[in-house]
């Protein structure tokens, strides 16, 4: 079996009392509203409580904050990246070498940045980030994938370097201030694996 099906869940299940799933739900159905219509560096926690018909401290004791609430309504596009890596086609699923594999997943959280650089930024707040699940998914898929294409490297620190060119900050800064088309940023992100990865064939 594959060590990537040791990957960790980006949203673990556990058991939930009826009421506090419907909450859940409504909270999210409301935020993913708002979010699409303002933006979601345009809408503040007491809109959404507001919308979702619930109180302010319900939405707090459910999410804690404005960038764990970002988060679970990107969650459903981590799951869908996660069963991907695990279970999909190649290259982006097993089946092709290491750097094609890395390739593909930058290439892939490209795309969902472009489509919802935002809300990646309101879920991306401080060091909270790094501790999320759906980071580690992404931090042990690159590293696993280093390890593979090289057992004597540094996996660890390569493979938060190769994150950090992922981050939405540097995204918006680069694809909106800098004006740096999304196609040129997936060249980018390839020569990055290259000069990585330098025994990589080209892909």
């Amino acid at each position: 079996m594959s060590p990537e099906f040791d990957l960790p869940q980006i949203e673990p299940d556990g058991f939930e009392r009826a009421d506090a799933a419907r909450n859940r739900e409504r909270i999210l159905c409301a935020a993913r509203r708002l979010f699409d219509e303002r933006g979601a560096g345009c809408v503040s926690m007491d809109e959404i409580a507001e919308a979702a018909g619930v109180g302010k401290g319900t939405l707090f004791r459910r999410f804690g904050s404005r960038a764990s609430l970002a988060a679970a309504v990107l969650s459903e596009r981590e799951r869908e990246l996660q069963e991907a890596i695990i279970r999909g086609q190649p290259p982006l699923g097993p089946g092709a070498a290491p750097a094609e594999r890395l390739i593909a997943f930058g290439e892939a959280m490209l795309d969902m940045l472009e489509a919802h650089s935002e809300l990646f930024l309101a879920a991306e707040t401080g060091p909270a980030r790094y501790a999320h699940p759906a980071y580690r998914v992404h931090r042990l898929h690159v590293m696993l994938l280093l390890g593979e294409a090289d057992p004597e490297c540094d996996r660890e620190m390569l493979a938060e370097t190769l994150l950090a060119a992922l981050g939405a900050e540097l995204f918006i800064y680069l694809r909106q201030m800098r004006g740096i088309s999304l196609a040129r940023l997936k060249a980018g992100w390839r020569e990055q694996v290259r000069r990585t990865v330098p025994a990589a064939e080209p892909v």
